[in-house]
Order: structure tokens, then sequence, then C-alpha cells
């Protein structure tokens, strides 16, 4: 009974202890655990928002900058100053127009931006002054030989 009694004591301390262990991290798991049917190859296929842009014309531009100050938002704008188009980091034109009801009016202050900065990439981004987040964002200009 009492070599009974001494390895349930000893049984139980190891459960115990590794109910405490955590195992290491070893990393991402392999691709052969999840194996592929198909790969694909074509570049093309993958969302990005670089490649080639195709920007509005003055007219539709003016048109949508339209349409997004009649659903109360507020735009403002953002540049890159690499003169490449990543996505990543984009600088601020000035501030939000706050209180802008007129398109004209964004695409003087576009017209502006450009004739400072000719060789960058131009977004007009659309913020939501209610729910505090940025709704929409689209390029404005591109640089010539883009």
């Amino acid at each position: 009974m009492a070599s009974s009694m001494i390895s349930t004591t000893i049984v139980s301390r190891s459960t115990l202890a590794q109910a405490n262990m955590v195992a290491p991290f070893t990393g991402l798991k392999s691709i052969v655990a999840f194996p592929s049917t198909h790969k694909n190859v074509d570049i093309t296929s993958i969302a990005s928002n670089g490649g080639r842009v195709s920007c509005m014309k003055r007219e539709q531009l003016i048109k949508e900058v339209e349409c997004l100050l009649h659903q109360k938002l507020i735009p403002c704008f953002e540049f890159e100053l690499e003169g490449t188009i990543n996505g990543r980091y984009w600088t601020m034109w000035k501030l939000q127009m706050f209180g802008c009801t007129d398109a004209v009016e964004v695409m003087n202050e576009l017209d502006e931006a450009i004739k400072a900065y000719p060789n960058d990439f131009f977004r007009i981004i659309e913020f939501d002054n209610i729910r505090q987040v940025q709704c929409i964002s689209f390029i404005a200009y591109k640089p010539p030989g883009y």
C-alpha cells in the first residue's frame, strides 16, 4: 500500500509540473504542414496601391469631391515626398479643410499644393468628424512620367 501511495504522489507532482510549463515558441509552421495545390505566380492579381495609377480628370475630381462634401466629409490632402507611391508614409498638406463646402475651393488648394511639389503624388483623403475616422482616399495627382 505504501508503494502505491508513493507512486501516485510522484505522478501527481509531475502532472502539476507539466501543467505549469509553457512550450517554447518554435516559429511559424512549415509550408509542408499546409500543402497548397495551386501556386499563383502572376503578380498582377495581387491587390496593390502601386503600379499604373490612373487619376481622374479634373471634372471627375470635382464631382467626386462634391459628392463627398455633400456627405459632410472633411477633405484633406496628403503627398508623398519620395516620388514613389508605396502607400506607407504620406505627409499631410496643411490641415484638414474644416468648414469647406465648395469643391472648387478644394481644387484650388490642390493646385496650390501641386505648384509647391510638382514631382510628388497627391491624394485626397476625407474624414468623418462624427466617427473620427478616415473614410476614403484616392490619388488626385501623379507627377509627369508616371
